[in-house]
């Protein structure tokens, strides 16, 4: 039987540290929140000097290679490269990496653009899957087109890599085949390699939900508030995340993640780096921590950028299956990343990231699933054999609680002030209905997908991506499937 002393003495050790945690965690959120008002304003103020329209027309521009990886694609990937090819900006190519589909992509690129296999200097910077040949379109209008057929490499990271290889600019956007950019995606993401003093290796941008959008042919014909449950929670964490949060990290130059829909690197620095890896669950911060890594090692000033823009439009997961095994893998793939460089925690020679970015995605991201774990263990633990002040904690989490929604709120109506991306006040209105009752409604879908993830990666279990089924966008019964 457990002593009386040793029970009080944990009573007393859960309480202060639940109020040193909360304290702590509302106090850097604060900190965001202030770093955010800044670089926002301050990207505010520079679209007042210089103008998008005036480097578009400049025959000096910094050439973008943007990479694109199709897997049986078949269905939608005349109108996916159709668009990608129409992105505004004077000097770029689209390659699009066949990662050894089993369809007739392949055949329907082939047909649809007049695609030739060419004789192609390809130089393996980065290691791959065995690449079987490159296409180039036999029609002058297709001529920023490139067509990389290879074998498959189970995952986007080998894909992405041949497409690197491939690529004759110095800088490449990588994204998804099924991904739809805004037309001024490449000058809005180039933008800051050319303005910046310091150099820049990596940029990134806000990423909407394409799920009720009309799309034809491609192409974004109407953005749509999501009628999907869990498509409308995944647009609040988006908002907060993108318009909150990275411009925070941004503004002090700490991002450890640019979004794999979509960023744009400078190819030297990305391969000195080694380029994707392959067996990462999460390489977009796995590249982006190595590319840091890479920097600090070669003595170099870099900066990383976010515009608090949104610049794509993506499919999300419209149910708790699908989205269980997406936040799963992003949850091996954190604690993946952390764990592979773990060497980098705490050493002088990484600088700030040694001492703020990981230490703060190892308590703040990774930690709290547990924690919150943990939280729920001590209440039963409590409710039966102490006598824990459940005032206290009543207040704390309500105070927790209403600092999240505050800052929810005000994510909403920032974007909203900003980009007016919803059709009226009534979606507006529903959006911040949710903020209510997203800590208990999909809060703990979230904390269930994180702990599953951290138990696969302990046990070592098999490390794969698995498929995220998608409804596609020319689907007759695609309202009614995300309504159920």
């Amino acid at each position: 039987m457990i002593s009386r002393y040793y029970l009080e003495a944990f009573e007393r050790f859960y309480e202060t540290f639940v109020a040193i945690f909360s304290s702590s965690y509302i106090l850097f959120y604060l900190f965001l929140a202030v770093l955010s008002y800044l670089a926002i304003k301050k990207h505010l103020n520079a679209k007042y000097f210089i103008h998008d329209d005036l480097l578009v027309k400049s025959n000096t521009m910094i050439g973008v290679s943007v990479v694109a990886p199709a897997f049986n694609e078949g269905a939608t990937i005349v109108s996916n490269v159709k668009s990608l090819l129409s992105l505004t900006y004077p000097n770029f190519e689209v390659i699009i990496v066949n990662d050894g589909s089993t369809d007739d992509t392949l055949e329907k690129l082939i047909r649809e653009f007049q695609l030739v296999q060419v004789d192609f200097y390809y130089k393996e910077k980065i290691k791959t899957q065995k690449v079987r040949g490159h296409y180039k379109s036999t029609n002058p209008i297709y001529a920023k087109l490139l067509v990389v057929d290879k074998e498959n490499g189970k995952s986007k990271a080998d894909a992405s890599n041949a497409g690197i290889n491939s690529a004759k600019h110095p800088l490449f956007l990588c994204t998804d085949v099924d991904c739809i950019l805004k037309k001024d995606t490449i000058i809005k993401l180039a933008k800051p390699f050319m303005e910046s003093k310091r150099k820049v290796i990596a940029t990134g941008a806000g990423i909407r939900i394409s799920n009720s959008c009309e799309v034809k042919d491609g192409f974004l014909v109407k953005v749509h508030f999501p009628t999907n449950w869990y498509a409308r929670f995944q647009e609040l964490e988006y908002v907060r995340a993108f318009l909150f949060g990275r411009m925070a990290w941004s503004q002090i130059n700490g991002l450890l993640l640019v979004s794999g829909g979509l960023g744009m690197f400078d190819k030297e620095v990305a391969i000195a780096a080694g380029g994707y890896w392959h067996k990462s669950l999460g390489e977009d911060m796995e590249l982006i921590t190595r590319m840091r890594k890479h920097m600090y090692d070669t003595k170099q000033k870099f900066s990383i950028k976010y515009i608090p823009e949104s610049l794509c439009w993506t499919e999300v997961p419209a149910n708790a299956k699908v989205l269980i095994r997406q936040r799963s893998r992003w949850a091996r793939g954190l604690i993946q990343t952390l764990y592979i460089h773990r060497t980098m925690f705490f050493n002088p020679k990484y600088g700030k990231t040694a001492f703020l970015i990981l230490p703060y995605f190892f308590s703040f991201e990774f930690m709290v699933p547990i924690l919150e774990l943990l939280g729920v263990f001590s209440l039963l633990i409590g409710f039966y054999l102490l006598d824990i002040d459940y005032v206290f904690l009543f207040y704390v989490s309500l105070f927790v609680y209403l600092f999240y929604l505050i800052l929810t709120l005000v994510s909403i109506f920032l974007d909203e002030i900003l980009y007016r991306n919803y059709a009226n006040l009534k979606e507006i209105l529903i959006l911040t209905g949710m903020a209510f009752i997203e800590p208990f409604a999909y809060h703990p879908v979230n904390i269930y997908a994180s702990l599953k993830g951290y138990w696969h990666f302990f046990r070592q279990k098999e490390q794969k991506w698995g498929e995220m089924p998608r409804l596609g966008f020319n689907s007759q019964n695609k309202k009614e499937n995300e309504t159920t």
